[in-house]
């Protein structure tokens, strides 16, 4: 199928279309590059969620009943769970279409594993192009959900308009979500199994670690720290709200542009990075690093000798 075919049925909500599409991207195709090309007009209608956190918090029960509360608004849902890759087959390890197995029937909502892929950042640079794909085939919200570990944190915010944390009483997570950077990125936090002890506590102490960065600025967003006990339903209603509240925020200062401005640098830049990783790893340089690798090991010279004689090739 052409880019063009594949790109006007993606526009009259055809599954089997949404899912080749991502495959096309996700697995690097020569034509990916043209259909994204195709996709380009179309896109700019979704609103992007990252959700986000530590392991265990809840990612998949919030994601999965905020899809089900956004269909009761009639709005359609893409779902883009990354998750760490196998070591043997390359593809997603955790499954989260099993976990989401009840909103993924829902013809309103299309559900998508995909893994990192090595990818540094854990969110997989194909990911962003798999929600350009969700973007163009009009779905109204696009949600990522992160597998949680090293800076997949970072990458969310990148990719998504508004950024979720999702935290647990328990384990001092206000204190590691300062010291891991979350604070930073987080446009509000989600206490989680609230209904545990020490949920309180946690929403004072991510409360008072907050106050230390507002300036207040007439335009400044405060990010609210808010409760909900996913898997009985409850506080969901509260995450939409905020999720509308910050959008609104957005808007109304111009910010949404900007942040969407800033992430196609991001992503520009990333691409950049890869397009040249790849060209210059020839045949000629992995020869010549083979070769210096033994004069290294006998200390006959080093690798920043070595690294800057390959970049003179």
């Amino acid at each position: 199928m052409t880019s063009s075919e594949l790109a006007r049925r993606l526009s009259t909500h055809d599954r089997l279309a949404v899912a080749r599409a991502i495959s096309r991207v996700e697995n690097d195709r020569e034509d990916a590059g043209a259909l994204l090309r195709e996709l380009a007009p179309k896109l700019g209608h979704a609103y992007r969620v990252g959700i986000t956190g530590p392991p265990g918090a809840g990612k998949s029960t919030i994601t999965s009943e905020l899809t089900k509360l956004l269909r009761t608004q009639g709005k359609t849902v893409g779902i883009l769970a990354v998750d760490p890759t196998s070591p043997f087959t390359g593809g997603a390890l955790l499954g989260d279409r099993i976990r989401m197995q009840e909103v993924s029937m829902d013809p309103g909502v299309y559900v998508r594993s995909m893994a990192t892929r090595g990818s540094l950042g854990g969110l997989s640079a194909k990911a962003k192009d798999a929600a350009d794909v969700l973007d163009a085939a009009g779905f109204d919200f696009v949600l990522f959900e992160t597998v949680g570990v090293g800076q997949s944190e970072l990458d969310i915010a990148k990719a998504a308009d508004t950024t979720v944390v999702v935290l647990v009483p328990e384990s001092g997570d206000a204190v590691q979500a300062m010291k891991s950077g979350l604070m930073e990125i987080a446009d509000f936090f989600v206490v989680n199994k609230s209904d545990r002890e020490g949920s309180d506590q946690a929403v004072r102490a991510l409360t008072t670690i907050l106050t230390f960065r507002v300036t207040h600025r007439e335009d400044e967003w405060i990010p609210p720290v808010i409760k909900a006990a996913a898997s009985k339903n409850e506080g969901i209603d509260r995450v939409l709200a905020e999720i509308e509240k910050h959008r609104a925020h957005l808007l109304k200062t111009g910010k949404l542009a900007l942040r969407r401005i800033e992430r196609e640098r991001e992503r520009v830049h990333e691409l950049v990075e890869i397009m040249l990783h790849t060209d210059f790893w020839t045949a000629e340089r992995s020869a010549i690093l083979e070769r210096e690798l033994i004069r290294i090991s006998a200390h006959e010279t080093t690798s920043f000798d070595v690294a800057r004689e390959l970049t003179k090739v």
